[in-house]
């Protein structure tokens, strides 16, 4: 045996795992086929949001949170409704008990710390019952993605110091290795050096062959989001047709490719046809990875148009609905759709997703997030945007607007009718005149007031009349399906071992993070709560890692 794990994959599952291994002090082999400069995988890249239950950042903004409410907020948004979701249940409760209990006092003891402003996402579907976060839950990592990667890079680390840990990066698995119905290993290809920076789409070039074994295999790959062709095959009707255009939101090597060769090991897929998109995706005006794109997390004040011009109904709200918005926009026959808004509410309201895009808070300046979020009409990053976003556009008029959002349409997309926007903006506009409303969208923006979070950050922005010259100027973007995250995956047990078809444990096989769809195969069901994706790679990592060190025993 080359090690006494082995651990496919050294994204944030990955890391957790191995961590957790060699506490254990098992010896532990860490093959990706991307470089050393890829370690933490698409974690590096995100905002870094964790979810967690009744924290101390919750209780000093006077959010009142709890288990049971959190519960039902799960399961409401989950939606549970197959018999293949008896394990995603079961990791749904455990990972609620680790959300609401150790999990905020382990990540700090590691070093991890967050900031004091909890965010309020995917805020529903305007049912007290349904889909949604009753309280805001969204707690941003301090560092952002590189700061929920670095405790568990540097445990890695220290553990390859002592012995416990070699890296075998551009090495691609094409095989797993079964042998008497036990997976004993992994088989592939070693590829040729490649030193572009993290992100880079690098080489295929074979350089040789390889054989590792160990008694037990860890798949922690991630899911198939960098793969449009596999996100267009698993594609669920009740999201509509598949878009033939999307922008990418995580790297190349997003491959899905040791789905299916986990399968041809005995794993059982399950809920391939989860999946979560975003449907506020702009082209990235510095591209990292092919078609990068970047995600809006919007405020609640802009009006939302979809390809057609007709304003989105309650409550398909910015912030509220992810997939419904999703589905909603598929049945107007178009892959875009559009935001109508102004500078000082883009400037405030628009967070952008990524770690490269929030330089104040990934490294960590305090100064900077006063000097650029609170002080500045504008972040930098947004006004990178508003200068050169090729789906960003500006005018002092509504008419003037329209005709160069026109402007950015291809072939075959329609055209805006100028008297129909300017129409539903001065009916929105119209609703600010006294300080009540029939508008959803204007009472659920004095709603997301009351929350001092959103106010003291004018992540609610004061309501006002979009056209307001005071304001202007007016800003229109271009929005975009953007891939992202896959809800599907192997069905597990509570310990990350990998079920096969007869509902027995593969022997010597567990999958963690994405590929398990973080759990037992798709731990958030239909849709998800945000801030969970993180956090569930973390905890299907870390029960993983301590299952399989249990059974290498002494």
């Amino acid at each position: 045996m080359d090690a006494d794990a082995i651990v496919v994959g050294h994204g944030l599952a990955g890391l957790v795992a191995a961590a957790e291994l060699t506490d254990a002090g098992r010896k532990v082999l860490l093959v990706d086929q991307e470089s050393e400069a890829n370690l933490g995988g698409q974690a590096h890249w995100s905002f870094g949001g964790l979810f967690f239950v009744d924290s101390p950042e919750q209780r000093r903004l006077g959010i009142k949170d709890s288990a049971e409410l959190a519960y039902s907020d799960w399961m409401n948004t989950a939606g549970f409704d197959r018999d293949e979701d008896h394990w995603p249940r079961e990791w749904a409760r455990a990972y609620l008990d680790f959300a609401g209990g150790e999990k905020r006092s382990w990540l700090h003891e590691q070093g991890m710390r967050w900031f004091p402003v909890v965010g309020w996402a995917e805020r529903g579907d305007g049912s007290a019952h349904g889909h949604g976060n009753s309280v805001p839950r969204f707690h941003i990592t301090w560092g952002t993605g590189p700061g929920v990667v670095a405790p568990f890079a540097r445990r890695v680390e220290e553990a390859r110091a002592r012995g416990l840990v070699t890296y075998a990066h551009r090495h691609r698995v094409d095989e797993l290795i079964v042998e008497g119905g036990t997976v004993v290993g992994v088989r592939g290809v070693h590829l040729a050096e490649d030193r572009a920076e993290r992100g880079v789409a690098t080489n295929r070039d074979p350089k040789g062959g390889f054989e590792l074994r160990a008694p037990v295999v860890l798949v922690a790959s991630g899911g198939i989001g960098g793969n449009h062709d596999l996100v267009r095959e698993n594609w669920p009707e009740r999201l509509g047709t598949p878009p033939k255009h999307m922008v990418t939101g995580v790297p190349a090597h997003v491959d899905g490719r040791m789905i299916a060769i986990t399968q041809e090991a005995g794993g059982r897929l399950i809920n391939r046809d989860r999946m979560w998109h975003y449907v506020e995706g702009i082209r990235n005006w510095d591209p990292i990875w092919p078609g990068h794109g970047i995600r809006i997390l919007p405020g609640p004040s802009s009006m939302w148009l979809d390809a057609n011009g007709d304003r989105l109904p309650a409550p398909l709200l910015p912030g509220f609905d992810t997939l419904g918005t999703l589905a909603h926009l598929r049945r107007s026959g178009h892959d875009h759709s559009w935001f109508v808004t102004n500078r000082s509410v883009a400037g405030k309201e628009f967070a952008l997703s990524g770690s490269e895009q929030n330089a104040d808070l990934t490294g960590k300046d305090v100064r900077g997030v006063l000097r650029k979020r609170s002080l500045a009409d504008v972040t930098p990053s947004m006004q990178d945007f508003l200068d050169k976003g090729a789906d960003f556009v500006m005018a002092e008029t509504a008419e003037e607007l329209v005709e160069r959002m026109n402007d950015l349409l291809e072939e075959g997309e329609p055209a805006l009718d100028a008297a129909h926007v300017k129409r539903q903006l001065d009916e929105r506009d119209g609703q600010l005149d006294n300080a009540y409303s029939k508008d959803a969208q204007i009472a659920a923006m004095r709603v997301a007031r009351s929350y001092i979070g959103d106010k003291i950050s004018k992540r609610a922005y004061p309501p006002h009349k979009l056209q307001d010259p005071k304001k202007g100027p007016l800003v229109g973007v271009k929005l975009h399906i953007l891939s992202r995250k896959t809800l599907g995956g192997f069905e597990t047990d509570l310990s990350g071992r990998v079920l096969g078809h007869d509902g027995e444990p593969v022997r010597g096989l567990y999958a963690a993070g994405e590929a398990s769809g973080f759990g037992g195969g798709g731990v958030h069901g239909y849709r998800a709560l945000e801030g969970t994706f993180l956090g569930g790679c973390i905890f299907s990592g870390r029960s993983a890692g301590r299952a399989m060190g249990a059974e290498l025993g002494d």
